[in-house]
């Protein structure tokens, strides 16, 4: 009787797993032609809901959370030299399965990861017996679609996918570049002007959020950009190359929205959680932390002086950063280098100051532009010279394209500079598109109008953790308190508080130690500042107006914010869990940064005092009685 009921429940439960699994063969009806896709939480995370039109044989897919719709129903399809997928689909099968992760990053909002998302592959079928793949996840922060095409399917010559929003939704966007350095800025999403927007576009509909990504980007295929016609609330994915060469089989990379309230888009690593796993087997050497970034500090000059650079390294060193990073101007035009012979890199001086840091705790990173490592010749010539000289990282500079051709070169110079031990700073570049899950030693990367740029507005300021610094990290380079044009100019606490606000592995700052001697309290700020973060939460803030992140390391919450308008009193909810805390708070005087610190219970809300496009700094701890600092060193 036993082994008949242990029978039973092992047929059923593989029955189950079938029902899962198989897939199912028969033509959709028409009754079949809707589905729904829900992620773990389904009563309070997004759905979405896939549509085939039975008579064109077109696809569509909506989303929506708690009820209320986020995404009208888009279309979907891809057009390659073999068929146009976008129309005539018939379904010949399904599958759904769970995937379950778990995995840790060097960087980022958090570095431990818990993974759960649901995923559906609907197989069709096309005129001629073409074939195509929609693989859509569901997690409880986002949803996601890839298109997956077997081999023969020719080149990609464009996708008709687009993102179709409500009509009154708002709109946060900036005009798209190559290396993605504009402004953001708001606007209805329908009537937005004509022309071409970064992807990384968020929208808001009624308290709901969704944020436009892509992950999993690479040489494979193009990268997109969003196309805008005015009066339209759609926005088409355009793509880099009018034909994307594909020889195989091919997995385009995935189509994302980070959807919720404020807080769920800003905290997630949803893009992150789709790209594939780490493809380096030792991440021992890979180690984030803030740097002393000098170009902002002294320009060219400063990159062919040994001498400024040591005093740089002195300084670093005092303060506990544990990185110097020496911009342009520290080699010759390899043009003017005879490369073949042998000692052609003792032109440089290079190793002494690497050996000169080294002995102070200090590692030295360095530029170069992409020209000098845009082959295998010359990669092999400078990476090598680079880990044996000692050097810890490189910023590579000036890609200044998305195209294939160019995505296929990121495919090459990330795993040469893993095996060399080199981390990276991308500038002139791309945004990471959970390029940091699958190589952990890209630090940060730039895709971002920042601090080098002269051309800026609060708002702006604002704007950025809700868009760019979601998708991953971001070298904004603050802490330029010696540059007038800033946005922020009458605020030295909001400029300290961006190093909180902005997330980047290696966090450059950009300001002289002059600036910073001047300015003690901010000085002492900036020591603390940890190597990577344990967690991350919003506090309080709009895209445009203000924004207000917590981050944590170890016991200690860091705060920063920033906020564009007249000067205020901010309230700021205290979302750090329960008990009593000190928060050590660093303002803007009427003669410069105050310090004020101040016992409050966890829950409370904050009133901060302001400038007009202005901000804060802070550090949080467990208060006990006696204690009066958040320092490092304080008891």
């Amino acid at each position: 009787m036993a082994r008949s009921v242990r029978r039973t429940t092992l047929a059923l439960l593989l029955s189950a797993v079938l029902a899962m699994t198989l897939f199912i063969t028969a033509p959709a009806h028409a009754q079949d032609s809707t589905w729904t896709v829900s992620g773990p939480s389904a009563r309070s995370g997004p759905q979405a809901r896939l549509q085939l039109d039975a008579t064109t044989g077109t696809l569509t897919l909506q989303v929506s959370r708690g009820g209320r719709t986020v995404l009208e129903p888009s279309p979907l399809g891809i057009r390659t030299e073999g068929a146009d997928l976008s129309q005539g689909l018939r379904l010949s099968g399904r599958e759904r399965h769970v995937v379950a992760e778990r995995y840790r990053t060097a960087v980022g909002k958090q570095r431990s990861r818990d993974v759960r998302m649901t995923e559906t592959r609907f197989r069709f079928r096309g005129d001629g017996g073409a074939r195509l793949d929609l693989v859509i996840r569901v997690s409880d922060d986002g949803v996601a679609y890839r298109y997956v095409l077997p081999k023969g399917s020719g080149d990609v010559l464009g996708e008709t996918s687009a993102f179709t929003l409500p009509t009154d939704a708002t709109a946060w966007l900036g005009a798209y570049r190559r290396d993605n350095e504009n402004l953001f800025n708001q606007y209805p999403a329908a009537t937005a002007p004509t022309g071409e927007y970064m992807a990384q576009a968020l929208f808001e509909t009624r308290g709901t959020y969704a944020l436009i990504a892509e992950s999993d980007l690479s040489g494979r295929y193009s990268a997109a950009r969003l196309i805008h016609e005015a009066g339209l609330p759609t926005y088409r994915i355009g793509l880099w190359d009018e034909r994307v060469a594909s020889d195989g089989a091919l997995s385009t990379p995935w189509r994302a929205l980070v959807v919720g309230d404020l807080a769920t888009v800003t905290e997630s690593t949803f893009t992150d959680d789709l790209a594939p796993a780490s493809r380096v087997a030792d991440t021992s050497w890979i180690r984030p932390g803030p740097a002393l970034w000098t170009w902002l500090a002294g320009g060219k000059p400063a990159g062919q002086s040994l001498s400024m650079q040591k005093g740089y390294v002195d300084y670093a060193a005092q303060r506990g950063w544990p990185y110097v990073v020496v911009d342009a101007g520290w080699y010759f035009d390899p043009d003017q280098w005879d490369v073949t012979d042998p000692d052609w890199q003792t032109n440089s001086w290079i190793p002494e100051l690497v050996a000169y840091a080294r002995e102070r705790g200090v590692g030295i990173q360095v530029w170069i532009h992409h020209r000098d490592l845009d082959t295998a010749e010359e990669r092999e010539q400078w990476l090598p010279t680079l880990e044996r000289w000692g050097v810890k990282g490189v910023k590579i500079d000036f890609m200044d394209s998305e195209s294939q051709d160019t995505l296929r070169w990121y495919d090459e110079i990330l795993p040469a500079t893993a095996a060399h031990h080199l981390l990276v700073n991308f500038h002139g570049s791309t945004i990471p598109k959970g390029i940091q899950r699958t190589w952990p030693h890209v630090m940060t990367m730039e895709g971002v109008n920042g601090e080098e740029k002269r051309v800026n507005t609060a708002q702006h300021l604002t704007t950025l953790p809700f868009t760019r610094n979601v998708i991953g990290s971001m070298d904004f380079t603050p802490g330029a308190f010696h540059r007038p044009q800033r946005p922020n100019a009458a605020s030295d606490a909001g400029e300290l508080g961006l190093s909180v606000l902005y997330e980047s592995g290696i966090q450059n700052l950009a300001g002289t130690p002059e600036s910073y001697d001047a300015r003690p309290l901010a000085r002492g700020f900036l020591e603390q500042l940890p190597a990577a973060w344990d967690r991350t939460r919003l506090l309080a803030g709009r895209p445009g107006e203000s924004a207000v992140l917590a981050r944590a390391s170890g016991g200690r919450w860091f705060i920063g914010g920033t906020f564009a308008g007249a000067a205020h009193t901010a309230e700021v909810p205290l979302r750090l869990g329960s008990g009593t805390w000190l928060v050590d708070l660093v303002l803007d005087g009427p003669d410069g940064l105050i310090r004020e610190p101040r016992v409050v219970r966890g829950g409370d809300t904050l009133s901060v005092p302001v400038v007009a496009d202005g901000g804060f700094a802070a550090i949080a701890c467990r208060w006990h009685p006696g204690r009066t600092s958040c320092d490092r060193t304080a008891a």
